[in-house]
């Protein structure tokens, strides 16, 4: 077995156990509880593994590799801040091409994603999402897929989560950080929601990007500066058009993604009262059964279902077209508050402003 393939299938395992854990209340909290004390042992030698492999050299792709990642177990925010620079470098004459690791499908890749052909029990959902706004590949041995991302013509990638994936080696490493929930209480799994102790994953980013407000996210962005390291504001802004049509209607909040919370906030802020809220866990694979349910229970209640665009990539082969009037998909974009910043770091990705690995 190569050193690629065995990092691959480390990696599985990993994201695996990660991504798995549902995430208990006692993580969120701003100090451990006693069960987080309990299981900081255990916290300790997870992520002092963690950190061993995220310091190990990585293979370089060709071209550079801008890795978008996070600190924590679940969602923060990456996919759609992955869009966001795929569409800045793309606006610089760049031919950006994101590389996933197509959680949730069947096929290993490497293997550009097309829509037409690919859904999500092939590609994974997220794939498919992030192939409607730039060119995907998706590939658990993520050398391999920097390889087929290369001989497509691609002048930079885009990796949508791995930073914690030593596999290639990254000349900018941007960390996406929830400002509503920060880094929780701040221990490893199982403990708390982070891969690997802060200041240890801090020293292998080059930037924080803190998506909305929250003193969660603040404690965050103040380590991040004084460890030395960049820290860019960003928010996600809804559709506005889409938006005006769920103002002041009453919804069923359906999604399964990795802080349905999110959602409901989103729909909150733009008027929409969320009446139910059905959230099923990241990454759901929707049934026949499930979309009968959810009509069911807004047609009892009068209500219109809005859901996510993730969510949406395994909705549309089992809505009927006779609801269709009844679903609406809100989607978001993610905003830079100083688009300056993040333009910096990108206005040499050849170098990424000089990014050296740890």
């Amino acid at each position: 077995m190569s050193g690629s393939q065995a990092g691959s299938k480390r990696k599985t395992g990993f994201h695996f156990f990660a991504s798995r854990l549902s995430a208990p209340r006692f993580w969120w909290r701003d100090r451990p509880g006693l069960l987080a004390r309990l299981l900081s042992p255990l916290g300790l030698v997870y992520g002092a593994i963690t950190l061993r492999r995220m310091r190990r050299p990585g293979a370089e792709a060709g071209v550079p590799v801008v890795c978008v990642g996070n600190f924590i177990a679940g969602g923060a925010g990456k996919t759609p801040t992955a869009i966001a620079l795929a569409g800045l470098l793309r606006a610089r004459g760049e031919t950006p091409f994101v590389l996933m690791r197509g959680y949730g499908g069947s096929l290993p890749g490497p293997v550009e994603v097309d829509p037409a052909r690919h859904g999500p029990t092939e590609v994974g959902d997220e794939a498919v999402l992030m192939a409607g706004h730039a060119r995907t590949v998706i590939a658990r041995d993520r050398i391999a897929g920097a390889a087929l991302a290369r001989t497509r013509g691609a002048s930079v990638i885009v990796m949508d989560d791995g930073l914690q994936n030593p596999a290639l080696a990254k000349q900018l490493r941007l960390a996406v950080v929830d400002g509503a929930s920060g880094v929780g209480n701040g221990l490893s799994l199982p403990a708390g929601p982070l891969r690997a102790p802060l200041a240890g994953q801090l020293d292998c980013t080059d930037a924080v990007i803190v998506i909305g407000p929250g003193a969660a996210g603040a404690r965050v962005a103040e380590a991040a500066a004084r460890q030395g390291k960049a820290v860019i504001a960003a928010r996600l802004e809804p559709d506005g058009q889409i938006a005006g049509t769920l103002r002041g209607r009453k919804v069923l909040a359906l999604s399964g993604i990795g802080r349905p919370e999110k959602f409901r906030a989103t729909l909150e802020s733009i008027g929409a009262t969320v009446a139910v809220e059905r959230a099923f866990g990241d990454h759901h694979a929707y049934s026949a059964s499930d979309v009968t349910s959810i009509i069911a229970q807004a047609r009892s209640g009068d209500l219109l279902v809005a859901t996510t665009e993730k969510d949406m990539t395994k909705l549309a082969a089992l809505w009927p077209q006779s609801e269709r009037q009844r679903l609406s998909v809100l989607p978001v974009r993610l905003v830079f508050d100083a688009p300056e910043q993040i333009a910096k770091l990108l206005e040499t990705p050849s170098a990424a402003a000089g990014a050296t690995q740890p």
